[in-house]
């Protein structure tokens, strides 16, 4: 018994020391991000059991708003940050990784249809404005040859919390629609004219897949997960492309990364090219002062952009192409 007692205070003592020398890094921020951060923070912790990263998937809005208030030691937008959020951190400055990209998708659901649909880019920034609002309504109909498609309402389904991926995908609808962007723009936060919020791309996703007849934006990884349909949309080359890795990819190819590091893709160009990717970015600090903790994070930072590529694909994003990793490892570099 007296043995048993000594190795339990042992294994408990142990255990205190690994854990007390365990260097705990918290985040949060973009749900487009979420799935790809979760692998990347569980494999890296297994290689080094030392750093522990907490992430919260609250969307780009409220992790913009942490980091900024000091409640986080890095972010993650799909919206990068402004100049005006940048100038609102006090301490420690700011460098802008993008440490992944992706599509944003138009998923449905259509009970009966199996055939992808087609979308024209007139037919779903009217969809949005709820201009358009029958599932069989004429432009759709000629977009869609030997498709039956039912007389049954469109609900549209919007993210209802601050967004990077509203930031896209309403940027992108105010760059091929002029009356889209008169009447309702381009934000993290707009005032969608019709449908209903969910939170995060899970719930928007959630509401596609709960009622018939609804049509969302949504991330490719979160409609690709639970298999949701996802509308071909007509690109500016006037081609119906589909979203793919492959497409994805061709139109992020076009993007040359300034010294900031803040891209956006609103109207991407080329036959192969799917309409709407971004990248996505962690919002670091470019000086830390807790012992440890810039290091961890720029080796954190390092073995995402290159091990942690591999997970990308399985997961529904794009590996970053291999000019952007070595312009964003330079910046990483810069983090004291």
């Amino acid at each position: 018994m007296k043995t048993l007692l000594t190795l339990t205070i042992a294994t408990a003592l142990a255990f205190s020391s690994v854990h007390a020398d365990t260097l705990t890094l918290n985040s949060s921020g973009s749900t487009f991000i979420a799935p790809i951060n979760g692998r990347w923070f569980a494999e890296y912790n297994k290689l080094h059991p030392d750093v522990q990263i907490n992430y919260q998937s609250v969307g780009s809005g409220q992790g913009i708003k942490s980091f900024v208030g000091g409640l986080t030691d890095f972010g993650a937008s799909d919206a990068a940050m402004s100049d005006g959020e940048i100038a609102a951190v006090k301490d420690g400055g700011v460098v802008l990784l993008p440490m992944t990209a992706g599509s944003i998708v138009l998923s449905y659901n259509l009970p009966g249809v199996t055939a992808p649909i087609q979308l024209p880019r007139d037919v779903y920034p009217a969809i949005f404005l709820g201009e358009i609002t029958k599932w069989n309504d004429p432009k759709i109909v000629a977009a869609n040859p030997g498709v039956t498609l039912p007389d049954l309402p469109i609900t549209v389904a919007y993210r209802a919390d601050g967004s990077g991926t509203t930031f896209v995908f309403s940027n992108h609808l105010a760059a091929i629609s002029p009356e889209f962007k008169t009447k309702v723009g381009g934000g993290k936060t707009v005032k969608w004219p019709v449908g209903v919020g969910g939170k995060g791309n899970e719930g928007v996703a959630a509401l596609i897949k709960q009622t018939a007849g609804t049509i969302g934006y949504v991330e490719y990884g979160y409609a690709q997960q639970i298999k949701l349909p996802m509308a071909a949309l007509q690109n500016s080359a006037g081609k119906f492309v589909a979203p793919t890795p492959d497409s994805g990819s061709t139109a992020l190819s076009q993007v040359t990364l300034p010294d900031n590091l803040r891209a956006f893709v609103t109207d991407p160009t080329g036959d192969l090219s799917y309409p709407i990717v971004t990248f996505s970015w962690w919002l670091c600090h470019t000086q830390y002062t807790k012992p440890g903790e810039a290091d961890a994070i720029k080796a954190l930072a390092n073995w995402c952009l290159t091990d942690g590529q591999k997970f990308a694909p399985d997961l529904g994003y794009l590996p970053l192409p291999a000019t952007v990793v070595t312009k964003v490892q330079a910046a990483v570099n810069t983090i004291k």
